[in-house]
């Protein structure tokens, strides 16, 4: 097992009307600003219930976060952060509205010449502006962790950052909010939960034993209860299980003691940057394909994934093969297509993959995988299949 260091600082409240913690989590006197996305949460009830939980603080909000939280819309939170002397802000929203509120913790506090310093540097980010959530969509366990991808459409970039300064102090995750949501983030959630757990377990077999079976436990538990959260997203039982899946895929433990791979991750956020598909369909997108080429580096591990979560028996090469097919079905019975020729907008199958993997390069080395063997070609090989 691989050494590993673990720190999980945020308060997490976990439950129906979990909501009634914020206030005891604010600092007295704090000027709280209130970040949110498109408004759904004035149409489901969320809005009001943040806002009662927050009477008697000075309160300012900021609506229009994107589903890829775009960098110049930041800028004019950041504006406000300074204009209005704000002390603690509240994320209420998806992953998105989670990271779009992270980097403005981070830039609130930043000296440098420019904030985009600290994405197109990597700055990692130690002390900033301190913040709780309220998630209203599971899927990225941003609620729980400390890194953020923020887009810059002009640029067509998609860029990570992150620190030990980004942890929210608290999160709020009341799984009712579930009901609410619409099929295509019910899927879209699950496919992004699933392949984060993937990217940290899916490599070649280790000693770490226990994050083998808490990251299979996940995988099973998601297949189990999709269906059921696609039939009837209202179930509290399912919707708690599933929220709480997609806090477990990403907040930081099953990584710990194991190589990860997050490849698929790498060449999905340039699929959104290039053409606007959602994140986690891009993911739906790359991953079959990623492991039929490496299927000779993680050909192990996915028998053990074979076996394990999926039931099945046969030879390892037999067994790498059915489940990968088994993985693409259960994208497919969500309804999210796994081929980029399925999307509306896509290039020519001769330009899309050369443009993907030309504005990877323009951000870093293509060198991915846990092994740091997947280089220009084997991405564009990767592409052209996945078209």
């Amino acid at each position: 097992m691989i050494n590993f260091n673990l720190q999980l600082p945020v308060h997490l409240f976990f439950g129906k009307d979990a909501h009634k913690n914020i206030a005891s989590q604010i600092p007295s006197g704090s000027k709280v600003l209130v970040t949110y996305g498109g408004g759904s949460i004035k149409s489901n009830g969320v809005y009001d219930k943040v806002m009662a939980a927050l009477e008697g603080f000075d309160v300012v909000e900021f609506g229009g976060i994107e589903a890829n939280p775009e960098y110049d819309t930041l800028l004019r939170a950041l504006d406000i952060i300074k204009k209005e002397n704000i002390t603690f802000m509240l994320a209420v929203g998806g992953g998105s509205v989670i990271d779009g509120t992270k980097f403005l913790s981070s830039a609130a506090l930043y000296q440098g010449e420019s904030p985009w310093d600290i994405l197109q540097k990597g700055i990692r980010t130690e002390v900033g502006l301190p913040f709780g959530t309220v998630l209203t969509l599971p899927a990225t366990g941003s609620e729980m962790n400390s890194g953020a991808v923020i887009s810059r459409k002009s640029m067509n970039q998609k860029r990570p950052m992150g620190g030990p300064g980004l942890f929210p102090k608290f999160s709020i995750c009341d799984p009712t909010v579930v009901a609410s949501l619409p099929e295509r983030q019910l899927s879209n959630g699950i496919v992004d939960a699933f392949t984060h757990v993937m990217e940290q377990y899916m490599t070649y077999p280790t000693a770490a034993t226990l994050q083998d079976r808490i990251s299979e436990g996940i995988l099973a538990t998601l297949i189990e209860i999709a269906p059921k959260v696609m039939k009837d997203p209202s179930d509290y039982d399912t919707a708690a299980n599933f929220m709480w899946c997609c806090n477990m895929a990403l907040n930081g433990i099953i990584q710990k003691g194991v190589p990860t791979d997050w490849s698929i991750h790498a060449l999905g956020h340039e699929i959104t940057a290039l053409y606007g598909i959602d994140h986690a369909r891009t993911l739906a997108i790359v991953l079959p394909s990623m492991y039929r080429y490496k299927a000779d580096k993680k050909g192990a591990k996915l028998a053990q994934f074979a076996e394990r979560v999926l039931g099945l028996s046969g030879s390892e090469a037999e067994l790498a093969t059915k489940a990968v097919d088994a993985i693409e079905n259960f994208f497919h019975s969500l309804n999210v297509p796994t081929k980029l020729s399925a999307y509306e907008g896509m290039d020519a199958a001769d330009k899309a993959p050369i443009s993907i993997v030309e504005n990877l390069e323009k951000v870093r080395t293509i060198k991915l995988g846990e092994h740091g063997d997947i280089l220009r070609d084997d991405a564009l090989t990767v592409l052209n299949s996945a078209y």
